[in-house]
């Protein structure tokens, strides 16, 4: 049997798990995200009868899988992966099974990057590690604004974290309500209201046709000069290009991404060279733990699978 793993960019599957139990398994690492055609995905993964894919990297859409006659199991981590098409995975009799996610990851990087961008950590970093003193100014929490967008598991968390720095609280969603917003000790605003008034901006809400492109132009020229915009939950949710001349003009003072149009964001992107950015390679979700848990389970779910009763089955 051989498994595929993919994406797998710390080399972690191997150690995080016990692959061993499954006898006569081949383990492979495979990096389709670097390949760019359809084509060379489908011409890696051939060979392979179960894949191990991270959540929503590389796209399974119905050509590709029509592609690859041997895959009989398609394992990815968390219970929803929106690039797989699943109806065309079972129509080929392929078994798409889930993982587990800590629920935790993405809201600690996200407020890891609110504070790297208010106390201007890398900078500071940059300046002792070279034999400077005090580059720049940070500004405090205590009073300021956070504005959240989508107030679901990870937005709720950011409420609290904010409440305990004494922030001021404000969210907004298509589809949040006041008494959502209540629980959570958030005000309910429009969309306009919340970018116009927050210190920080701060995004959680699931890539989606409502969602793309919901951070454009005109969002972005109403916050304030002196603002922040933290996204860990998908590039394009925020008009990139518009967000780049943003920062390029330093319309506002700042922002902190994890995710964008494009992953890995290619070596000659504009947004590397900005001084008013801090960047992180998709990493909202990179722990430990979390590896420990979805490796574990997906070779839990290859061996349910073996004995014709496969766990966790998404399609």
């Amino acid at each position: 049997m051989r498994i595929a793993i993919l994406d797998d960019y710390t080399n972690a599957a191997p150690t995080a798990a016990d692959w061993g139990v499954l006898p006569n398994a081949e383990l492979t690492p495979v990096m389709t995200s670097m390949m760019a055609t359809e084509a060379e995905r489908a011409q890696a993964l051939l060979p392979f009868d179960v894949v191990v894919a991270m959540r929503e990297r590389t796209p399974f859409p119905k050509s590709l899988i029509e592609q690859l006659p041997n895959l009989k199991l398609l394992i990815t981590t968390g219970m929803r992966n929106f690039s797989i098409d699943m109806n065309a995975a079972r129509a080929k009799g392929i078994d798409v099974c889930g993982t587990q996610m800590t629920p935790y990851a993405a809201f600690e990087h996200s407020w890891a990057l609110l504070m790297s961008l208010a106390k201007q950590i890398p900078a500071e970093h940059q300046a002792m590690a070279s034999g400077g003193w005090q580059a720049r100014t940070g500004v405090g929490l205590n009073g300021k604004t956070i504005g959240i967008l989508g107030l679901g598991k990870i937005g709720a968390k950011m409420a609290r974290a904010a409440k305990a720095f004494d922030m001021n609280v404000i969210a907004w969603s298509p589809n949040l309500t006041k008494e959502r917003a209540d629980e959570h000790g958030a005000t309910l605003v429009d969309k306009t209201e919340l970018f116009e008034t927050s210190d920080f901006v701060t995004v959680h809400m699931i890539l989606s046709d409502t969602t793309r492109g919901l951070i454009d132009d005109r969002a972005l020229s109403g916050m304030k000069k002196s603002a922040f915009l933290i996204n860990t939950s998908r590039g394009q949710i925020i008009d990139e290009a518009a967000l780049i001349g943003c920062l390029e003009d330093q319309h506002i003072s700042g922002a902190a991404l994890d995710v964008f149009d494009i992953e890995p964001l290619p070596t000659a992107h504009p947004l590397r060279k900005l001084s008013n950015v801090i960047l992180t390679g998709h990493t909202g979700y990179v722990v430990q733990e979390l590896f420990d848990l979805a490796y574990g389970q997906a070779v839990e779910n290859v061996v349910a699978w073996r004995k014709g009763d496969p766990q966790r089955l998404l399609n």
